[in-house]
């Protein structure tokens, strides 16, 4: 049977094992001269076994573990409150979306967008007050600038800017104004002395220009 096998295969790799220990001893090479090799190799490796286990009890003479982290810093209370309360409100609004939607299936696909509140404010009356006085306030000013007379005098500066004009009339080489005031101002020539169709006179200069010669009164 297959346990009967096993078991003779297991007899069989001990004799093996007995056999090669017992003949290892006359290959094995002391460090000093021995009389007895199979001695000396279980002293050597008694020896060798002690000396693992001392070096893996011993002790470190220099202390080269970290520093000590306190307990607080280590759990981080505050990071685990804050998570909390992040998933808190995470579930508190999946649950509001959840009964709005079971409210949307319950309802037939109708649309609710009345707003049929009244809006409230604590301060309503306060900001109509500063309103009220703010244009009040406009009205005055808008007032006092409409009412406000000019300093200076339109008659006199109507006055300086056509003597202006009169005297740039007068010093001017070519006709002044546009184009039909200009046709209107010219003139025909009789030998020296020319008349403008506008009745004035004109008469020519030392150096063959035309002069104006004015007919005001």
């Amino acid at each position: 049977s297959t346990s009967h096998l096993e078991h003779s295969e297991t007899q069989h790799s001990r004799i093996v094992f007995a056999f090669l220990d017992s003949k290892m001893h006359r290959h094995y090479q002391p460090t000093a001269p021995a009389s007895n090799r199979y001695l000396q190799q279980k002293w050597d490796q008694d020896k060798y076994q002690k000396h693992r286990t001392k070096v893996e009890t011993a002790a470190a003479v220099v202390d080269t573990k970290g520093s000590w982290t306190p307990a607080h810093i280590q759990v981080k209370l505050k990071k685990l409150q804050l998570q909390e309360d992040r998933l808190a409100i995470i579930a508190r609004d999946n649950q509001i979306l959840s009964f709005k939607l079971v409210d949307i299936m319950r309802s037939n696909g109708t649309v609710e967008n009345w707003n049929n509140y009244v809006s409230k404010s604590l301060n309503a009356e306060k900001r109509h007050r500063q309103s009220v006085q703010i244009t009040q306030e406009n009205q005055a000013i808008f007032h006092r600038i409409t009412q406000c007379k000019s300093q200076y005098k339109s008659g006199r500066l109507n006055e300086e800017w056509e003597r202006v004009k009169r005297v740039q009339n007068d010093i001017a080489r070519y006709p002044r104004g546009t184009k039909a005031e200009q046709k209107t101002r010219k003139k025909v020539h009789f030998g020296g002395i020319g008349v403008a169709k506008n009745g004035e006179a004109a008469r020519c200069g030392e150096d063959g220009g035309i002069q104006e010669m004015l007919t005001t009164g």
